[in-house]
């Protein structure tokens, strides 16, 4: 209790959604607990009914985004007050009877969020659950050698071409990776030892999904170890090539540049005819992505849909990002080294992209405790986080339609692996998969592509939180000088301290008779279902006794950079703010969609996602802490906090889908096939910030059941879309010989090569420009081009907007 200044307050009044109640406010190590009584309802007969209970607002430290301490004006008649902006986007403000009190509860705050210093000091680590989520082992829901041999691998009676590796046992071969990984079969860990030299953090090509009918795979790493001199590994393009040859029915040759081409090989015959214009009128963007893929992989001889492979390299990053890596020692692959392989740019933008596209969301959404207005949708529009979950959608989708229709194996990365790479890998096995569309699959699924295999949890989540996002207003008015000065406008969504945000707040604080002072509604500031309180506790001391156990320090406490294991153990540092980001959150965003649009295929609910999006900021289990499995079993995290997992089994039944369709896989049956794609509708998940559908998708749901049509549609560019011109998150695709779109320009050189022509020489007859100039500035006009289709009225990003989205590149 040595950072509570203050314990319990009396007299409080919480706002939120332009409503006040009155209270008590408790401070605990690990919670702000806000307690009211709601008045006694009158029956008809104008007796009054029995008391009703306390309720209560649980909010937990790290859940906290912003906290805006904003002390009295002389002028304005409005007490000290505290808002609070949290990661679940619930938005409250608490006005306090001095300034003092509101000081001290701030400072405590600060203090319980910001200045832990150590993962091993969050609630995860003394939280004890009570029956029946005590019973439960969610812990073991996971086992990577059962998934594997779920998928085929490692059984005596099926040779899929793959094995298990134990190379990475004691994750000193890989720190971040998992410790069991799945390789092919013809390579030898020898192989792999040196292949793994030539990527980033040694996060090679390894194995982790494999389709059960076509036996063709996904599989994941980091970028290549190019740089300005053009390295090259055989080894791993050795192992490239095995993975490639997986579904083949004889073994690949042991030099990759002189395996024979063969229908199963997109590399373009050297003599290929010059390439067809691209039809100007294309139906949806699945069909052009299609095209662009199948028309740099030409081979004669006929063909058969469905039967022709174009085995992709899927690097998620647009073009400048990887070309500015390359300057820095690392790349994307020379495809002249890997010519038995198509690769395909997608153009998702890096976190700090994502992190501020979230802020403008939250920036329109950040007065929803003193006012119940609608937020404006045209700003909604505006942030673009609708265009980068459509954009992800679009990518996991191309990789799905490859494996599963294009029996193709494709290999996903995209800087270190692990934020990009996590989201394609794991949407695009939800659509190919229907095992993680259950309960438990979806459990697996996160578990292996986002635990196992490495996220930043701690460092995209801001688990240990930050002072920048605490801040004062008013400091001088209030006579006190404070630390916090500087980080007045370092917050998130910096117009917390706009004079129109000030005057919006004042006209709402202020207004007599604006607020229903009595709160004669039955329902409670918590959420209706109780989502906010512990499993069936609705008592504070309880709770609040059980939060106040100290928590064990962890001795063996790991730095958050990757580092061999042998190395000396640090402590977690503070929050980077720069290295916070969504990524996660989109994730979760991008599978709403996905349920939305096909409401039968999933076994859990919409209210499942809601929650695991809460937990994963509450820190109340150990599942998501630390960022990768070594960190975690190095912290004992089994041992000593609780899974997650044991919350959702033990209330299975509130997450379940009540039109889940259970039957058999049928695809000649509709609705029962394997695949689902996204059907390129993107609609606000209003649920999650807390509003009704009407207000940030707008009409009736009964009246637009679909919101990719009228004038309303919002289409996968993120704003809202009348000529329905297609877009694709596809911006380039190359192979050894062609270039097509946003791709490195000596592709697009040699693109003009092949074609007898030079891009800034003159074409055939005297024509200005190379036949290859004319192709690239085709595909421009369909949003294709070297620079991406660009939107009305947004301004092309100059150098210095350019380097500085490449420091997340960098790091």
């Amino acid at each position: 209790m040595e950072r509570t200044r203050i314990a319990r307050v009396d007299d409080v009044k919480l706002v939120r959604r332009g409503e006040q109640v009155e209270g008590t406010l408790h401070l605990t190590p690990h919670h702000l607990i806000f307690c009211h009584t709601p008045p006694a309802s009158e029956e008809s007969n104008g007796h009054v009914s029995h008391k009703t209970k306390p309720r209560e607002l649980w909010i937990t430290y790290p859940i906290i985004q912003t906290c805006t301490l904003r002390l009295a004006h002389p002028a304005s008649h409005l007490p000290s007050s505290i808002r609070l902006r949290c990661r679940d986007f619930t938005f409250v403000c608490f006005c306090f009877p001095n300034e003092r009190q509101a000081r001290d509860v701030y400072d405590s705050i600060k203090a319980w969020t910001c200045k832990l210093g150590r993962v091993e000091k969050l609630y995860a680590f003394t939280y004890q659950p009570q029956p029946p989520e005590k019973e439960i082992n969610g812990w073991d829901l996971y086992d990577p050698g059962k998934e594997y041999e779920r998928l085929g691998i490692g059984q005596k009676d099926s040779d899929k071409g793959w094995r298990i590796s134990n190379i990475n046992t004691d994750y000193a071969f890989s720190p971040t990776y998992p410790a069991l990984l799945a390789v092919p079969s013809a390579i030898s860990d020898n192989t792999l030892n040196y292949a793994g030299r030539y990527r980033s953090r040694a996060r090679l090509p390894v194995l982790t999904y494999l389709h059960p009918v076509n036996n063709c795979s996904i599989t994941r790493s980091s970028q290549p170890l190019v740089g300005v001199r053009g390295n090259r590994s055989i080894q791993d393009e050795k192992l490239l090539l095995a993975i490639f040859s997986t579904s083949h029915s004889t073994p690949p040759p042991s030099d990759p540049s002189s395996r024979p081409r063969s229908r199963q090989s997109p590399r373009s015959s050297s003599s290929g005819s010059p390439a067809r214009d691209v039809p100007a009128n294309l139906p949806d963007p699945e069909t052009l992505e299609d095209q662009m893929i199948s028309r740099t992989s030409s081979e004669d001889g006929p063909k058969v849909y469905g039967a022709q492979q174009h085995n992709l390299i899927v690097d998620a990053r647009p073009t400048v990002n990887a070309l500015a890596m390359q300057a820095v020692g690392l790349g994307s692959e020379n495809m002249d080294n890997y010519r038995f392989a198509t690769k395909a740019y997608l153009g998702i933008d890096n976190i700090h992209v994502m992190r501020d596209s979230l802020h403008k969301v939250i920036d329109t959404l950040k007065d929803s405790d003193v006012t119940p207005i609608a937020p404006s949708r045209e700003a909604l529009a505006k942030s673009g986080w609708l265009k980068h979950i459509a954009g992800v959608l679009d990518g996991a989708s191309l990789i799905a339609r490859q494996v599963a229709l294009q029996h193709s194996h494709v290999l996903i990365h995209c800087s270190d692996g692990w934020d990009r790479t996590s989201q394609l890998s794991a949407l695009s096995q939800l659509c190919l998969d229907p095992y993680y569309r259950t309960f438990e699959g979806f459990i697996v699924l996160v578990e292996k592509d986002w635990l196992s295999f490495g996220h930043m949890f701690n460092h995209r989540s801001g688990f240990l939180s930050s002072e920048k996002w605490f801040t004062i207003e008013n400091e001088r008015v209030g006579g006190n000088s404070s630390s916090d000065t500087h980080n007045q406008r370092t917050s998130l969504g910096s117009s917390n301290s706009s004079g129109a945000g000030h005057a919006l707040e004042n006209a709402f604080l202020s207004a007599k008779g604006f607020f229903n002072k009595d709160n004669n509604s039955r329902e409670s500031f918590v959420d209706s279902d109780g989502e906010l309180q512990p499993y069936e506790q609705s008592s504070l001391s309880s709770t609040a006794t059980n939060s106040k156990k100290s928590a064990t320090p962890n001795s063996k406490a790991h730095s958050t950079k990757d580092s061999p294991a042998t190395e000396k153990a640090t402590p977690h540092p503070a929050t980077k703010v720069k290295e916070t980001s969504p990524i996660f959150h989109q994730f979760l965003d991008a599978t709403y969609q996905l349920l939305h649009q096909h409401p039968t295929r999933f076994e859990f609910n919409e209210r499942f996602l809601r929650r695991l999006l809460y937990h994963l900021y509450s820190c109340q289990y150990g599942t998501f802490l630390y960022n990768n499995e070594r960190e975690r079993v190095e912290a004992d995290v089994r041992g000593r906090t609780r899974s997650v997992w044991d919350y959702f089994l033990s209330r299975r039944e509130m997450f379940l889908n009540r039109d889940f369709f259970a039957g058999e896989v049928d695809d000649h049956v509709r609705g029962k096939e394997r695949l689902v794609l996204p059907t390129g509708e993107v609609r606000w998940w209003s649920e999650l910030f807390g509003r009704e559908d009407r207000e940030m998708n707008g009409g009736a749901p009964s009246s637009a059941p679909c919101l990719a049509s009228g004038a309303a549609a919002v289409g996968r560019n993120g704003v809202e879309e009348a000529k329905g011109v297609p877009s694709s998150v596809l911006t380039g695709v190359e192979t050894a010989e062609q270039a097509v779109g946003a791709v490195p320009p000596v592709k697009a050189s040699r693109l003009d090569a092949v074609l007898g022509n030079r891009i800034s020489g003159e074409g055939p007859r005297g024509g200005k420009g190379g036949m290859g100039k004319q192709f690239v500035d085709g595909m421009k006009g369909l949003g294709l081009g070297k620079g991406g289709r660009e939107e009305k009225g947004v301004r092309r990003k100059s150098p210095s907007r350019l380097e500085r989205e490449m420091e997340v590149e960098m790091q």
